[in-house]
């Protein structure tokens, strides 16, 4: 059994396109692929993009165009698509889409199971995104910590946070900027500790230099400069069947590199 799950900020799916990410995409074998920051509409996506590697999306588009933006696609249908967290200022950014399967049928083993897409905010920009960005993190926060509560799941996407000294080339200097700073981290070890969520990819991979984002500055990509801020986050039950991962630098379609995981069950 094998179930193969991606995640990938596109920057833009009509530009990641035209860098080959749907003929890439098709040769991947996933069985489910998270991807942000979208940047489209559902009428940009119509005949071109509702469907890629022969798995249906679903999406959460933001109400300004070119702006954030999360799908899911999967091979499996699921028993249930929830859009949005249900929280007014961030449903209208477009950054939560969630699918369920809680068929009886399913040779997983747990009866409740959702995959999800999430795109936090980045507070790159200045002091009023990053106090959107807390006030995402506490409204995340509590959903995350009930829906454990109810169900196993796994929780893909752009996280924005760097949670690890390992996890990024320059933590030194970036100890004041966001993405980095210690209450961000404070909260991805709480979300970690208190919640009891597990970072897949570092129980499987504890090595440095494993980065998904660089800066498009300089002779960040080339040098590898860069930051870990793409992550799989799973209820402990999930997270043990975890098996393989891999940061696919090969081509870039982005300035996020794809994440995969594979995992020891199916849907």
């Amino acid at each position: 059994m094998a179930f193969r799950l991606i995640t990938l900020n596109l920057n833009g799916i009509r530009s990641a396109a035209n860098k080959g990410f749907v003929e890439w995409a098709a040769q991947t074998g996933a069985d489910c692929m998270g991807v942000q920051e979208v940047k489209a509409q559902a009428a940009d996506l119509a005949d071109r993009f509702e469907t890629v590697a022969d798995m249906p999306g679903y999406f959460h588009f933001a109400e300004k165009k070119g702006y954030s933006g999360v799908g899911l696609y999967s091979r499996k249908t699921p028993s249930e698509v929830i859009v949005g967290l249900g929280d007014a200022e961030f449903d209208a950014e477009g950054r939560y889409v969630e699918t369920r399967y809680d068929t009886a049928t399913s040779g997983r083993g747990f009866g409740k199971f959702s995959l999800i897409s999430c795109y936090f905010p980045s507070g790159s920009s200045g002091e009023e995104r990053q106090a959107a960005k807390f006030r995402f993190l506490d409204v995340i926060y509590p959903h995350l910590v009930a829906l454990k509560a109810e169900r196993e799941f796994i929780l893909v996407g752009d996280v924005n946070i760097a949670h690890q000294n390992i996890d990024l080339k320059n933590w030194r200097s970036n100890q004041k900027n966001s993405g980095f700073t210690p209450e961000e981290r404070a909260w991805m070890t709480k979300l970690l500790t208190e919640a009891g969520l597990v970072d897949v990819f570092r129980t499987l991979n504890p090595h440095p230099e494993q980065y998904t984002w660089w800066s498009n500055r300089g002779q960040a990509w080339a040098n590898n400069v860069g930051w870990r801020l793409d992550y799989h986050l799973a209820t402990p039950g999930v997270a043990a069947l975890a098996r393989r991962e891999a940061i696919y630098l090969d081509q870039r379609f982005s300035d996020h590199a794809p994440l995969t995981i594979d995992y020891d069950f199916t849907l």
